[in-house]
């Protein structure tokens, strides 16, 4: 807090615009000429400012990345500025006007929020962090709509607000944490915050929290952005018992139907590969429908058609050979095709893509995907390239 503070004074914001996009190679030498006319902890500061605001622009954009401050830990732990975003909008059609935002970190949710036109409370325990988030409000003009207060979010009343959202911590000293009861402040404290909330509340889980572990009377939902899943979301007042995986960018939503588990089947011409939070939200089955597809192995969500049905909802592929599993073949096959560039995709499979690369050792002008799966429970080959 007290490099936020040095760094917040017009000497120390001059330092900060001056050490903007240095390299990590050039760190040395540019701190060794600051140093001669500036204090040494104000330059560190500001070089270590400097390289999370060049870290956190994958997460929030260049543009806002330079202006913000950061803590190694907000770099990490902040939600992805695209999927706050797309949370923001979310509540923003729900009605909410108002919102309690409890373990509001740097105040990557706040910002999206407040853009979103929506008055928020931003609320942290730990003061250096709170110091940040209000730095953050300021530096985007925010400030009108964001207030923020360091306290202990299970004794701030939120009575006043239309809606909470809590994120609450989930690493500790030994690193992530599973257990839903374990986070902090707990799960099951969140949800009973969640469900005083006048119009809406959304909880923001990690991906892998059990099913079982969802509140009957809450809505959930898997995000994942470009590919990667993100986070799971508790939302109340919204559908109990719905079950979404969204995708962004987009959005695309797709709903559950509580359809049964789709068949196994042989492998057809395409294999589908379903993205990270449709699995997540248990929606292969779904997607498989609308595939007119079945499973390769009743454990693996690999989906298998005969037909070439594009859906954003899984990759496709056309599938040119199956072999059972078996280093030598697969390297004389990809040999005969002169392939030289191989993406291995793997599901159900204790082999590692680098390990088979360097057995196989591809060469030649072409590009194939090998998945190295299950298929009707035989460790198989699957080889092909993107339909």
């Amino acid at each position: 807090m007290n490099d936020l503070a040095d760094l917040l004074t017009p000497e120390g914001r001059a330092l900060l615009d001056e050490v903007r996009g240095t390299a990590p190679a050039d760190e040395l030498a540019v701190a060794t000429r600051l140093r001669r006319d500036h204090p040494a902890e104000l330059v560190s500061a500001a070089l270590g400012q400097a390289r999370l605001r060049q870290r956190a622009a994958a997460k929030f954009g260049a543009e806002d990345a330079e202006r913000m401050f950061f803590t190694p830990n907000g770099v990490e732990q902040s939600t992805r500025a695209s999927v706050a975003a797309y949370r923001a909008e979310r509540l923003k059609a729900l009605g909410v006007t108002s919102l309690a935002d409890l373990c509001c970190g740097i105040g990557g949710d706040a910002i999206a929020l407040a853009r979103a036109g929506i008055r928020v409370l931003a609320v942290d325990r730990d003061p250096a962090t709170a110091a940040v988030a209000r730095a953050n409000a300021d530096a985007l003009g925010l400030a009108e709509l964001i207030e923020v207060r360091e306290a202990d979010v299970t004794e701030v009343d939120t009575a006043g607000y239309d809606a909470v959202f809590v994120d609450p911590a989930r690493r500790g000293g030994r690193g992530r944490i599973f257990d839903p009861e374990a986070y902090s402040p707990p799960l099951s404290w969140a949800v009973e915050a969640a469900r005083k909330a006048s119009r809406a509340a959304a909880l923001k889980v990690a991906p892998g929290i059990p099913h079982e572990a969802v509140p009957a009377d809450a809505e959930a939902e898997w995000i994942s952005d470009a590919g990667d899943v993100k986070e799971a979301v508790l939302w109340f007042g919204t559908d109990p018992g719905a079950v979404r995986a969204t995708l962004l960018p987009g959005p695309r939503t797709l709903l559950g139907k509580g359809l049964p588990n789709p068949q196994v089947r042989p492998v057809g011409r395409y294999l589908y590969e379903p993205d990270g939070a449709v699995i997540r939200a248990h929606l292969v089955a779904e997607v498989a429908e609308q595939l007119d597809g079945g499973l390769v192995d009743a454990t693996i969500a690999y989906i298998t058609a005969d037909g070439l049905r594009p859906t954003p909802y899984a990759g496709s592929y056309e599938i040119t050979d199956q072999l059972p599993f078996n280093v030598k073949k697969l390297k004389a096959l990809l040999r005969e095709r002169g392939v030289g560039t191989l993406t291995v995709k793997k599901r159900g499979s204790a082999v590692e893509p680098e390990e088979l690369r360097r057995k196989v050792k591809p060469q030649g002008p072409n590009e194939a995907t090998v998945f190295l799966t299950r298929v009707a429970g035989a460790p198989t080959m699957l080889v092909g390239h993107p339909a």
